[in-house]
């Protein structure tokens, strides 16, 4: 999309007819004006009304709610809502975006989670016209071809998945790709980040899930996952190949297994400004979440006992996260890290455990912390025994074990501690490891909870209580943002960190300690802008931006782009 340097507002395109309205971001539909309809060839194609953008944004929302009823939250439901946005994405991207940033709240977990879950695991079927790019293993030798296309030259993001690890969904092999679009759509709606700065791509490894290699109608490359030394060269070759071709390119990893990604990360962090939401996206809006809890409970920050439900990639990330701002807020690191309390699937993390992986030594504990503390036949410590045995203040789940928080562990937890923070953040809504509902009932009303997944209030004892959705929606756009316009080369753990502040700054209850944890959903391009500048300023701090001060600000206002039809000129 090119603009007139007479006038930047201006786009110029050599598109006419069937296909100019056949390309997503140009297309405008019934609102080409007469002027245009007459440039570009459209009389006859369009019906004669010429139509506003505010009147296509009303035809489709009256659309969107034809198909279910607005509490109708089945599999089938969202299903049909995520179907119907990604075909209206790939008509008209101006339309689309339009759609979802005025009607955040209840598009959010539509383009995004829960449903993309099902939109992932149900991919082929819905499968329609090209978006983003697919690179399978086959095809290992023409990456540099696929991806040194013109179309591609102004990629500033990319957002990259294999497949393995959906949500708690598991091995969806090319299905993953919904992945991508849909945090990539995010960076647009919720961030500003121009559609074609964007590219999702998807390394297709094949896939160990039978029932998508066995299935007809599959897309995917249907053979066995390639791993060990084959799939490191083919990852290899594709970040090499990235960063001849743009060199300063945001590289976002997203939804590979536990160990690759943290080996992913720690591999080419350095290679390219990179990130892992999984690991760090989810540990900024937890600890932002953390802090808001802190405004309500009144326990200083140092004081408070964490116990991690689901100790892989994302519960290290969290816990790593949470260890520097307990050291900003005045522990050493040892002392930070006994704060902690991890478990995962055989119970809490021992030093005399089989399986413990180095990352996770750190968190473990002795033999003389834990003596006397009742074990099962295995040996094994279970959730509540960690729980009645240490009284956390703080209990976090991205374990993806739908109902772990029993009520026998909630009810424990509450009668510990007079205000208890219960985080269960797996997605989609049938991982959670507890409804928000029952986490209020166990704990009689005095539990503070954040959920990953969109939750309706809970009414208890006369009072409407809203859930925060602790979505990593709230990070990850205005992290990307702030990433592009400093052109930092690194993602640092001080950026994470910046970003989880600037979002805990933002939380309600900083002034009213009965307000929502998180700012309304509805805010959200609002705190992208603020998470941006956050990050931007730290990359500057520490010496890894390009663009700063002045200049920082400047690019950041001329980099949002603004779901708004345009006027053409003919190239």
């Amino acid at each position: 999309m090119a603009r007139t340097k007479a006038n930047p507002d201006v786009v110029e395109t050599s598109l006419t007819g069937l296909g100019l309205l056949g390309t997503p971001i140009f297309n405008k539909g019934t609102a080409f004006p007469e002027s245009e309809r007459d440039a570009f060839s459209l009389h006859g194609l369009l019906p004669p009304q010429v139509g506003t953008l505010e009147q296509q944004v009303a035809r489709r929302l009256k659309a969107f709610h034809a198909i279910a009823p607005a509490d109708d939250q089945s599999t089938e439901a969202q299903f049909a809502r995520y179907t119907f946005m990604r075909d209206l994405q790939d008509v008209n991207e101006t339309l689309f975006y339009a759609l979802i940033t005025q009607n955040v709240a209840e598009m959010l977990p539509v383009v995004y989670t829960p449903s993309v879950g099902v939109g992932c695991e149900r991919f082929s079927e819905i499968w329609r016209k090209p978006r983003g790019v697919f690179l399978s293993y086959p095809n290992m030798d023409r990456i540099e071809r696929i991806l040194g296309h013109p179309r591609y030259d102004g990629v500033r993001c990319i957002v990259v998945s294999d497949g393995e690890r959906i949500l708690g969904l598991g091995d969806q092999g090319a299905g993953g790709m919904g992945i991508p679009i849909g945090k990539l759509a995010l960076y647009t709606a919720l961030a500003g980040i121009h559609p074609l700065q964007c590219l999702p791509v998807f390394l297709d490894v094949g896939t160990d899930n039978i029932d998508r290699i066995t299935d007809p109608l599959y897309l995917g490359w249907k053979e066995r996952r390639v791993r060990g030394a084959e799939y490191d060269a083919f990852v290899d070759r594709f970040v090499k190949v990235v960063k001849r071709r743009w060199p300063h390119v945001l590289l976002q990893w997203e939804d590979f297994a536990g160990a690759n990604a943290a080996k992913l990360l720690g591999r080419y962090r350095d290679t390219l400004p990179s990130f892992n939401d999984d690991i760090q996206g989810t540990a900024a809006v937890a600890v932002a979440t953390v802090l808001a809890a802190v405004n309500v409970t009144g326990v200083p920050l140092p004081q408070q006992r964490f116990v991690v439900f689901g100790f892989g990639s994302a519960g290290l990330g969290i816990a790593a996260l949470l260890t520097q701002a307990l050291m900003k807020a005045g522990l050493n690191e040892v002392e930070a890290r006994r704060c902690f309390w991890a478990v995962d699937k055989d119970g809490l993390l021992v030093e005399w455990a089989q399986g413990v992986r180095p990352e996770q030594g750190a968190y473990t504990r002795t033999q003389a912390e834990v003596e006397g503390w009742v074990r099962d036949g295995d040996g094994r410590i279970s959730l509540l025994e960690v729980v009645q045995r240490v009284k956390p203040t703080v209990l976090l789940g991205v374990s993806g074990q739908p109902g772990a928080f029993s009520e026998d562990v909630v009810r424990a937890m509450a009668g510990g501690v007079s205000r208890p923070a219960i985080l269960p953040l797996s997605n989609p809504t049938s991982k959670c490891e507890a409804a928000p509902d029952d986490l209020i009932r166990w704990s009689e009303g005095r539990a503070i909870v954040g959920t990953g997944s969109p939750f309706p209030p809970v009414k208890f004892a006369g009072r409407e209580m809203r859930i925060a959705q602790t979505n990593n929606s709230y990070i990850f756009p205005g992290l990307a943002l702030g990433i592009v316009c400093s052109k930092a080369r690194r993602v640092s753990d001080g950026m994470m960190m910046a970003a989880a502040e600037a979002l805990a700054r933002l939380s309600p209850t900083r002034t009213d300690s009965a307000g929502g944890l998180l700012p309304p959903l509805e805010s959200l391009r609002k705190v992208s802008t603020s998470v941006a500048v956050a990050v931007g300023r730290q990359a500057a701090l520490e010496g890894l931006a390009a663009v700063k001060g002045e200049s920082f600000v400047e690019a950041l206002r001329a980099s949002v782009w603004e779901p708004i039809y345009r006027p053409y000129k003919r190239r």
